[in-house]
């Protein structure tokens, strides 16, 4: 049969690279799934549960492989699911494609059953190029302006295809006046700031006493570059969270997360610091970073509308990390003095001694705390590691040493719950070979995590290493969110908002034919990690636990103290308890207690 404009795209897709397509059918997007039967999967169709899990597959496609996440969905109600996913690729700027099915032509503009402007609607996600195929020859370049604008701005795009045009023969642009003939492919360039500028910053930097370093996703490819900067300056490196598994955490210098759910010893070093180089980062929380006036301030980053707009910068360098640290590296000039980096470095090694302490806490009935620190000695060298947004993010970002080899990610700019399971599924499929993690809440496994688990069960057997465990943290509660709602409002917590109902996670998993393991009581966990990692099939961890663990921030203000003790008396309905947890964990913190986690006193229990 002749070509149709669907087959075109399809084709269109292969030729760029695409191997997986993730979505869902719907009688608006027919015609691209007949192209996608016809291709023998060339691209694969991947199906999720749910449009808006796999906008998020997309977006942990191109996160974990690097390469651009594809999306496709019907019109209507299909495209409104995929947005949050997509948002969740646009916030952390990484390249994702949208393809939309679209009502008939004729028929747009009078208010047809699932006719909705779809070019209106995606014109913030997508803003960079959003555009609706009217006509066969614009296929062509419309598909090649959204595939190479989406890798080369690192940023979310989209094509809207009319039901009636995706079968419709495709034709070639003639060669006439206003047709245009675009082709495949695009190379990043090497982009590194003017010399002159180079040289400032190396002056700023050479002339600091302290230098602090705020590593973010930008790093990624320029790790060594970054090391050899650090070792040079005698710096600490702090990460923002997209940047935990990019640089590991036995590295020298390196203090681990930086903010609210961040270490001591980052909080500590930005205080304490007097120059300040931020690499590839758009770390939100002034509060955080150094106090204007405290640091000068050195900036990389290949965004030029990222330079000096989170802190007062005095050199700008506009380029890309690996290049510029590079660059930067041949004119700077080794510090002889490294008392900075080993005072650094000491806070380090408490502060990891401080974790177990807290680790080993009493709690009823389990201490999140002590899941993840028995976890992360057992991690895979070459694990996969997906997080999920809420209070398992607070213990992921803090206990699990990272060491290289280990790749992982959350939603970072949007933070949106509901993303670790379809990031653990798409994950698979970029890394077959690797053991995989994905750490949730119960709030967002009941919100799409249980979904994805039918994904994870309907396509484990591919994958050459089957292990991929998905921890729940079943504490019923919404425990983030409340602990915001008692420290940062003053609030007591508002059960009706933040109660959750149990779910038997592991048996549910165990009827789609996965394993399903369970944490009652602090003597599980060992077993049940061990169980986990060692299983022939993708395994799910009930763990219930104890949502009045304090996920304490680096250093409590009086602001908040303030606002905490308001909730306890304003009426928390887990007052007595809640206290009770904070008081033992805050006592594990005490800097006169022994850093020996097996010699704590009854107290301490």
């Amino acid at each position: 049969m002749n070509q149709t404009v669907s087959d075109f795209i399809v084709q269109r897709l292969w030729d760029w690279g695409v191997q997986r397509v993730y979505g869902y059918s719907g009688d608006g997007i027919n015609g691209m799934m007949s192209a996608l039967r016809r291709a023998e999967d060339k691209p694969r169709l991947i199906q999720p549960r749910h449009e808006e899990l796999g906008a998020f597959m997309a977006s942990a496609h191109a996160k974990f492989s690097g390469e651009v996440g594809v999306c496709i969905s019907t019109s209507g109600p299909g495209a409104i699911h995929l947005l949050n996913g997509l948002y969740d690729a646009r916030k952390d700027h990484v390249p994702a494609v949208a393809i939309l099915g679209q009502q008939a032509r004729m028929s747009l503009g009078t208010d047809y059953q699932q006719e909705v402007d779809l070019v209106s609607l995606y014109k913030d996600v997508a803003g960079d190029y959003v555009h609706m195929v009217s006509d066969p020859p614009q296929a062509r370049h419309l598909m090649d302006q959204a595939l190479r604008i989406a890798i080369a701005r690192r940023t979310v795009t989209a094509i809207i295809i009319p039901n009636d045009v995706q079968s419709l023969p495709m034709d070639d642009p003639p060669r006439t006046h206003g047709a245009v003939f675009s082709s495949v492919g695009y190379r990043a360039s090497e982009c590194i700031p003017r010399g002159q500028d180079l040289d400032s910053a190396a002056q700023i930097l050479n002339e600091g006493k302290r230098v602090a370093i705020l590593a973010g996703a930008g790093v990624k490819e320029a790790v060594d570059e970054l090391l050899e900067v650090s070792e040079l300056l005698g710096a600490g490196i702090a990460k923002a969270i997209l940047a935990k598994t990019m640089i590991a955490d036995t590295q020298p210098g390196v203090t681990g997360t930086i903010g609210l759910l961040g270490t001591e010893p980052s909080q500590d070093m930005m205080s304490e610091c007097d120059t300040l180089l931020m690499v590839g980062t758009r770390f939100p929380y002034a509060e955080f970073l150094p106090e204007e006036g405290q640091a000068r301030c050195v900036q990389i980053d290949i965004d030029a509308e990222a330079l000096g707009a989170r802190y007062p910068t005095e050199v700008t360098l506009h380029g890309e990390a690996k290049a510029t640290l590079k660059a930067l590296a041949g004119r700077l000039q080794r510090k002889p003095d490294r008392q900075w980096r080993e005072r650094l470095e000491e806070k380090v090694t408490q502060w990891w001694q401080l974790m177990e302490e807290r680790a080993a806490v009493s709690a009823e009935p389990i201490n999140p705390q002590a899941i993840f620190h028995a976890l992360s000695p057992r991690l895979p060298g070459n694990v996969l590691l997906a997080c999920d947004v809420g209070s398992a993010t607070n213990w992921y970002a803090r206990y699990l040493k990272i060491k290289p080899g280990m790749i992982g990610s959350v939603s970072g700019g949007l933070a949106s719950m509901g993303n670790a399971v379809p990031y653990l599924v798409a994950g698979k499929f970029c890394h077959p070979d690797r053991p995989a993690i994905a750490m949730v809440g119960d709030g967002a496994m009941q919100m799409l995590g249980n979904m994805g688990l039918i994904s994870l069960a309907a396509y484990y057997q591919e994958w050459s290493d089957p292990r991929a465990i998905v921890l729940v943290l079943n504490n019923r509660d919404l425990s983030q969110v409340s602990w915001e709602q008692r420290v940062m409002e003053g609030d007591p917590k508002f059960p009706t908002s933040q109660d959750l109902p149990d779910f038997p996670y592991d048996q549910y998993a165990e009827l789609l034919g996965l394993r399903g393991l369970r944490m009652e009581k602090p003597d599980d966990i060992d077993r049940v990690w061990d169980e986990a990692l060692n299983a022939d099939r993708p395994v799910v961890i009930n763990a219930y636990t104890d949502p009045e663990v304090p996920p304490l921030p680096p250093h409590i203000s009086a602001e908040q103290a303030k606002f905490y003790l308001a909730s306890m008396v304003g009426g928390d309905p887990s007052a007595g308890h809640a206290l009770k947890q904070s008081m033992k964990s805050l006592w594990a913190s005490m800097p006169f207690k022994s850093s020996n986690a097996k010699g704590r006193s009854s107290k301490d229990k």
